[in-house]
């Protein structure tokens, strides 16, 4: 059948008129001549992304990706292996052999002493990856360092040879949790809520301000070549393997000085005021770039959810069994 001549006119005349970033429309100062001006700039930076590869498809890479899957996974499952049963701080020194490295730049301050005259350190780091604490963990030879978690798997909870701590979204119990954990050691923090693979840093939150006085900011950071090892979406009990799939995964962790008495919320300060200045110093140290995105933000953009993650909903038309299944991986993996 022949179209008709209006069917084969376009539709788009029709269709309401949307602009979306970095596509903007032009000043109109009601004279009907548009400004040079754009309303917003031309260019604005990627923050959040989600997906595994790292580099771009080409028919070449996906080539290099095909052929190293197999190999990657067994080199993963190798690495993890050892990475359980060995101490783990031995870790650094053994890593190059695996082809792996943890790259250290400064130094951490004296553990709290055994009198228990005073808490443990708040080891401030910024999130890269799930295994920041982990990373931290093994640079600090013998000490103690408890892990603040908020929406990890229970998989990777106890498969962790840290202890960790699970936020509760209350402010009085995951304060009085993380005073407990600083009364035994060392506790690692990571204020902004979840991970940003972008050079950028996000809002901090500015509950550990209020908990303690000795403050040391890390900057953690990691290099990788074919995956990356963050998700929103995916299944976060997977974050570890595709980070030990990579050819070379590498880690830097460097530590900054002690936040002076002045600059912390025993002189005065807020607690706010002090979390933007650990960001600000994190940022400067790393070349990010400070935002005042958050966790709800990331998770809105990519998930569509403000930062619970579950396993999908099993129908019901499911059977029993499926259903409990779906459940148990969820709850495991995600």
């Amino acid at each position: 059948m022949a179209r008709s001549e209006s069917a084969t006119r376009s539709f788009l005349p029709f269709c309401k008129r949307q602009l979306r970033p970095p596509f903007c429309d032009a000043d109109d100062d009601g004279s009907g001549v548009a400004s040079e001006q754009p309303k917003c700039p031309p260019f604005r930076p990627v923050i959040f992304h989600d997906g595994r590869l790292v580099c771009r498809p080409t028919p070449l890479m996906s080539l290099v990706i095909l052929l190293w899957l197999p190999l990657g996974v067994l080199v993963a499952f190798v690495r993890i292996a050892v990475g359980i049963s060995v101490p783990i701080q031995t870790i650094p020194r053994i890593a190059p052999y695996f082809g792996g490295a943890v790259v250290v730049h400064g130094a951490p301050p004296p553990a709290m002493r055994v009198d228990g005259s005073e808490s443990g350190v708040l080891f401030v780091c910024t999130h890269r990856t799930l295994m920041d604490p982990v990373v931290l963990a093994t640079v600090l030879l013998g000490r103690r360092v408890a892990a603040v978690t908020y929406s990890i798997s229970r998989l990777s909870e106890v498969l962790s040879p840290i202890p960790t701590v699970r936020l509760t979204r209350d402010r009085d119990v995951d304060a009085a949790s993380m005073r407990a954990e600083l009364s035994r050691g060392d506790v690692a923090v990571c204020p902004e809520g979840t991970t940003c693979r972008e050079p950028f840093l996000l809002r901090f939150s500015a509950l550990f301000a209020e908990l303690s006085d000795r403050i040391v900011p890390v900057a953690m950071n990691y290099r990788v070549g074919l995956f990356h090892p963050t998700t929103a979406r995916g299944w976060k009990a997977m974050d570890p393997i595709f980070f030990f799939m990579n050819p070379r995964p590498v880690y830097e962790v460097t530590f900054l000085n002690q936040l002076p008495a002045e600059e912390t919320c025993a002189a005065g300060k807020s607690a706010v005021d002090v979390a933007n200045y650990v960001q600000r110093i994190l940022a400067a140290k790393l070349g990010f770039e400070c935002t005042s995105l958050t966790r709800k933000d990331k998770y809105r953009v990519l998930a569509g959810n403000d930062g619970i993650v579950n396993a999908k909903p099993a129908t019901a038309a499911d059977p029993a069994w499926q259903r409990r299944l779906k459940e148990a991986i969820g709850f495991l993996l995600h």
